[in-house]
């Protein structure tokens, strides 16, 4: 993002000087006309990356960037004599855009605005157009297991704008805490806090989230869970069938389950794994989105709401913004109505499944490229894996540095964490997005990642 790539280069270059105080997010924000939620993001990347630290009690400031120790270990910067380095993303979070599939897209539109009535131009129901809810009841439920009714569903902008309308709806009834997958995205957790109700950090293994912390006392008086059971961000994990027991049954002692199936369309080594809002519907808040499907440059996603909730939300996003974009809503109704949705998600399956192959391919160690001090996870679905950096190993920041030398974009697990524990008791990782780069670009990006990652055969970081 360009506020962090500007802090960056100020730090490298010395226009801010070691131990200098940044402003307060929310000061930041203000003073740049940024959201709170993008200055935060790029606060917590620099910290990741060893650029900034953050006290308690004494603010963000600049790290001392030079010590003895990266002055040993540093990677030499590439040759400016050489070609102009190029610019690679791995960055999680997106599909790939190149990909979008405009033909069908304009078929559907036009079929869309031929059939619309004169009324559908007009304010309408917040919820959003009854077209794309039934075209979205049905759908869900054959592919995602869904109980859903059009009238239980709400159309927002993103799945970042449902968390804010939960959060404000859930505030006025009385819930002050959330508990908030940790590690997960910072954007969220801030637009969560923003909205009303506090955060609680719920840890994740390798079996998801661990919600069976959700019934001792460290969770007392929480009100309401956000989860991503199908495939964890950023660490990867499903959440495994005795937990995913475990939390229907706490949602049906009385507490909320917001299920975020961020891109529980794309799994690779099996069928996908059901949602779990279809085996506690009036407990569960299923939120679902185009973003990873088709781009998030569409601003559609949904809410699959308890009956209770409807009403409430529904006023929210009246209130918000009255209602979502039309003419997206009736293109996309006329896409899931006639197939065409399914069959470019199955296309689209396939060709993140190569590419999730070609990741793991070319991190496996063989003669000649020596990679260890990591281990690739998560890859059994979504768009984005995890890079486990080992303590033998690099560490994240130098691969993070590393990566940045040549021209890859990135990000680090260390980031993504709310809890207060030490640094030291937790994991570091790079995590991967094998989604966004175009057919061309996702070789090249990979060769900058493994020179980022790569050793040489005497145990020497390669440069």
């Amino acid at each position: 993002m360009g506020l962090e790539r500007a802090l960056r280069e100020a730090i490298r270059d010395g226009r801010l000087a070691a131990g200098a105080r940044l402003p307060a997010t929310r000061t930041l924000a203000a003073e740049l006309g940024l959201s709170r939620g993008t200055v935060t993001a790029a606060y917590d990347q620099l910290i990741a990356e060893g650029h900034l630290v953050a006290r308690q009690g004494s603010g963000t400031r600049i790290a001392d960037t030079v010590t003895t120790r990266d002055a040993v270990t540093a990677p030499p910067r590439p040759d400016p004599r050489s070609a102009a380095v190029q610019r690679h993303t791995l960055r999680a979070g997106s599909p790939d855009i190149t990909r979008f599939p405009t033909a069908v897209w304009l078929r559907a539109a036009r079929k869309a605005l031929d059939q619309a009535p004169s009324e559908a131009f007009g304010y309408g129901d917040p919820r959003g157009r009854i077209e794309l809810r039934a075209a979205l009841a049905g759908y869900l439920g054959r592919t995602r297991g869904v109980s859903a009714v059009p009238e239980q569903i709400v159309i927002t902008t993103g799945v970042q704008q449902a968390l804010a309308l939960l959060g404000e709806v859930l505030t006025e009834s009385g819930t002050t805490m959330i508990a908030m997958e940790d590690p997960y995205i910072p954007a969220f957790r801030d637009t969560v806090r923003a909205s009303g109700p506090g955060v609680a950090p719920l840890p994740v293994d390798d079996d998801g989230a661990r919600v069976d912390l959700l019934t001792t006392s460290d969770f007392d008086g929480i009100g309401a869970a956000v989860v991503t059971p199908s495939h964890q961000f950023p660490i990867g994990s499903t959440l495994s069938a005795v937990r995913r027991q475990h939390l229907a049954d706490w949602a049906r002692a009385g507490h909320l389950v917001i299920e975020d199936d961020y891109d529980g369309e794309f799994r690779y080594d099996r069928q996908p794994v059901g949602a779990i809002q279809g085996i506690a519907p009036d407990h569960v808040v299923y939120l679902g989105t185009a973003s990873k499907t088709l781009g998030p440059g569409l601003r559609l996603a949904w809410m699959v709401l308890p009956p209770p909730l409807v009403g409430p939300v529904a006023e929210a996003k009246q209130l918000a913004d009255h209602h979502s974009e039309t003419l997206g809503q009736l293109t996309l109704a006329e896409m899931i109505a006639s197939h065409a949705y399914d069959r470019h998600i199955r296309a689209s399956r396939l060709r993140y499944r190569r590419r999730r192959d070609l990741l793991a391919d070319r991190l496996t160690p063989r003669a000649g490229r020596p990679l260890t001090g990591f281990a690739l996870s998560g890859i059994a679905a979504g768009l984005h894996a995890l890079i486990r950096l080992e303590p033998v190993g690099l560490t994240e920041r130098e691969v993070l540095s590393r990566a940045s030398d040549y021209g890859l974009d990135i990000v680090g697990l260390s980031g993504m964490w709310l809890s207060t524990t030490t640094e030291l008791h937790r994991p570091q990782g790079i995590v991967v997005g094998f989604g966004a780069p175009s057919e061309r670009a996702y070789p090249a990006a990979l060769d900058a990642l493994v020179r980022a990652l790569s050793w040489d055969s005497n145990g020497n970081r390669r440069n």
